[in-house]
Formats: structure tokens, C-alpha cells, sequence
């Protein structure tokens, strides 16, 4: 990644992931990943924000030669992770006179992660301030976004804003800044729904702390950097806000057509009853795509065959990613086939039980549909367009 002056003496960095397609052994990135730093050379004092994952250390410091600045003073670590921290040791002994930066959280998982001694870490608070000379560096934690440690930095003489995790995207790019925001809007999301969704309450809260300096540049550590801020800001007001849209999404599977017909005429009672609807089918789906649309969506319908007496381990799954991303989902359901009988209901509501979300009843056909199971499943659709009806936090 080229080194981009960011604006007058504030430097980006850090590395493009243009390869990764997983992250943490779980998530899909199939638009690769950035890792951002950022140097600041104040008149005075030099800090680096941030560090970068240990696979791209030297990225890193060959960019950090194409500044020129005689020693680093701070490296400030927003948050332990080691795709932000992993490279702080080998920084350490680089620039063996600095010192990092962090909260006390972030202290202990930096200790015990990466055996950073203590002494060489200094510890800021809500509102601390260092001054690097003619640059400020004024600290807000923000914990719970996504782990219980993160801090971001707002620098008032450039007007900028370093905000580590929150409201980045994995998306690799060659640009510094992002003209049109639909070019990322989608990586955004799915950054929102597969990381900070779980955690949405405190995502919501937190955007007080970003809006209250009113930025004009916000610097994520992942993704590109934003010189308008409104439009991921105003993104993550919709995401984490109450309302849902009149959508139903249904991840199934399907071992002999019984449950794929349930599901195709659901569907199509849904459509008539003016629902956006989109089945996933989860031998194929990409767990990204599936969770980006739980984001925002009224109704889940999980769909299943019977498998050994209990649901098909692919729709355990998604009940399980369901019911670890905690969508603001209104409305829940289980349909499915069975030959002799099992615990398909009771498993797959108990797996999401986590969701603030009513249960609507379910229908459970043995074999393959026949006309009183589709007046079943019309009296689903019924339900389901009654209920996103008469909801206030359904659009």
C-alpha cells in the first residue's frame, strides 16, 4: 500500500489484504481487507496509531521509511486484536524509546496476548489529551465495539477522527478516500452485521461520541477512510435504530425436495402479500449475505428437514449465527418435513431463543405438501403480513 498524506503532517500507512478471504477462521471477506495505521508528526511528538497484522509487518515499516521523522514516540494501541496490535513487539524494539498508549483494558489483553512489558505502556482515560506540539490527541473510550477494550483518538487541529474497528468495512482498495459511499455501502453492512451487530446497543451509543466532535475526515482501521462521515454515520443510525423493513428471509436446507417445496410456496404467498422475501439456501449461501439481511429484516423462517430426530445440522447453524449476531428481528418461525417424527421445533427456537423476537407457530409437514399443509402455510403468510402490519418498527 502506498504511504498517503492524509491531510498536513497525518499519514496513512498501513497494508491492503488484497488475498484474505476469511477472517478470524469465520468470516468471509470477499472483497479483502485493508489494515490501517496512521502516523502523526506534531512539531514536538510523533505517535502511530494502530499497527498492523503480524503478516504484513513489512508493509508497514517500509512505508514508515518513506516519512522522514527522526523517532516514534507514541504507538497508540486502540485495541488489542493482533490484525491492530500483533506488529506493536516488532515496532518496540524498532523504536525502542516509545512508548504505547492504551487503556487499562487494553493493557491487560496487550500483557497477556503479546507479552508487552508493562512498563513500556502508559494509560489514558476518558477525555485525556496528549499533545505531540502543534497536534492533539484527545481519547474516548467506546468499549464494546466490538471487544470490551476499544478507544478512538479525535485530533481537533485536523479535524480528524481515528476509530479503529468502528464503522470500518474489509474491503480492499487502492484509494485513500471513497468518492461515491454505495461503492462500499455493502462491505460496510456486512462489516456492521458480521462484527458489530451482536453488539448493537452499544454500537447505537457510541455514535454520540463520534458526532458530538463532528469530524470532517473519520479513519477506521479496516476499509477506506471517509471525507464525508454522514453517510456511514447515517448508515449505522438505520442499522442499529429499531426499525425493520416488510422482509422475510428464510435459511433452509433440503435433502429431497420435500422441505425446497414448502419453501418455494412460501415464498410465493409472501410475494402476493406484498413481503420482500429471499430464501438462503444454506449449502450454498454465502454466511456474509445471509447475515447482512438479518440486519434489517421483520421475520427469520428457519426451514429444515428432520434429520436423525432433530434439524439438519446446516439449519442448526444458521440458528446458531442467528442467534450469535442478535438481529433486531421481530418475528421468528420454523417450517419443515419429517418422516417419523423428532425435537426439529423445540431445537431450532431454543438455539434463538437469544432473539427479543415473537415465535410464531410453525408448520411441520410429513412428506411433502399436500393441500391442507399449503392452507397451513398460507395461514403463516397471513400471520406474518398481520403482524409486520400492525408493528411500528416495521417499514
Amino acid at each position: 500500500m502506498a504511504v498517503f498524506e492524509i491531510t498536513e503532517n497525518i499519514y496513512s500507512v498501513g497494508a491492503v489484504d488484497w488475498d484474505r478471504r476469511l477472517f478470524d477462521e469465520l468470516i468471509p471477506l470477499p472483497d479483502g481487507t485493508t489494515y490501517n495505521s496512521f502516523l502523526l508528526k506534531g512539531d514536538e511528538k510523533t505517535a502511530l496509531i494502530d499497527a498492523v497484522d503480524p503478516t504484513k509487518k513489512d508493509v508497514l515499516f517500509e512505508n514508515l521509511k518513506k516519512i522522514n521523522f527522526e523517532g516514534l514516540d507514541y504507538i497508540i494501541s486502540n485495541h488489542a486484536e493482533q490484525d491492530h496490535s500483533g506488529t506493536i513487539p516488532d515496532l518496540l524494539k524498532a523504536y525502542p524509546d516509545s512508548t504505547v498508549i492504551t487503556n487499562e483494558k487494553c493493557k491487560d489483553l496487550l500483557i497477556e496476548m503479546l507479552e508487552i512489558s508493562e512498563e513500556k505502556i502508559d494509560i489514558v482515560q476518558e477525555g485525556d489529551e496528549i499533545s505531540l506540539g502543534d497536534l492533539t490527541l484527545k481519547f474516548k473510550m467506546i468499549p464494546w465495539v466490538h471487544w470490551p477494550d476499544t478507544m478512538l483518538e479525535y485530533v481537533p487541529e485536523r479535524d480528524i477522527m481515528f476509530t479503529c474497528d468502528y464503522l470500518g468495512s474489509h474491503y480492499a482498495t487502492s484509494k485513500l478516500f471513497i468518492d461515491d459511499y454505495k461503492e462500499v455501502e455493502d462491505a460496510a453492512k456486512r462489516y456492521y452485521a458480521e462484527i458489530m451487530m451482536p453488539f448493537r446497543n452499544k454500537a447505537r451509543e457510541n455514535l454520540s461520541k463520534v458526532k458530538e466532535s463532528e469530524p470532517n475526515i473519520l479513519a477506521p482501521s479496516h476499509g477506506p477512510i471517509y471525507n464525508k462521515p454522514e453517510s456511514i454515520i447515517s448508515s449505522y443510525e438505520k442499522w442499529t435504530s429499531k426499525q425493520v423493513e416488510n422482509k422475510v428471509i428464510i435459511p433452509y436446507v433440503s435433502m429431497h425436495g420435500s422441505v425446497q417445496g414448502i419453501v418455494d410456496n412460501l415464498v410465493d404467498l409472501l410475494i402476493d402479500r406484498g413481503i420482500e422475501v429471499k430464501p438462503f439456501r444454506l449449502t450454498k449461501t454465502d454466511t456474509g449475505n445471509l447475515a447482512m439481511e438479518m440486519v434489517d429484516a421483520a421475520t427469520i423462517i428457519l426451514g429444515s428437514p428432520m434429520v436423525l430426530g432433530g434439524a439438519h445440522p446446516k439449519v442448526i447453524y444458521g440458528s446458531l449465527l442467528a442467534g450469535a449476531l442478535n438481529p433486531k428481528t421481530r418475528y421468528l418461525s420454523v417450517v419443515g418435513s419429517y418422516g417419523w417424527g423428532g425435537r426439529l421445533v423445540d431445537q431450532l427456537t431454543e438455539f434463538v431463543g437469544k432473539l427479543d423476537a415473537d415465535v410464531l407457530d410453525p408448520v411441520i409437514i410429513k412428506g411433502r405438501a399436500g393441500k391442507s399443509d399449503i392452507e397451513e402455510l398460507k395461514r403463516l403468510a397471513n400471520d406474518i403480513e398481520k403482524k409486520h402490519k400492525n408493528d411500528e418498527n416495521v417499514n
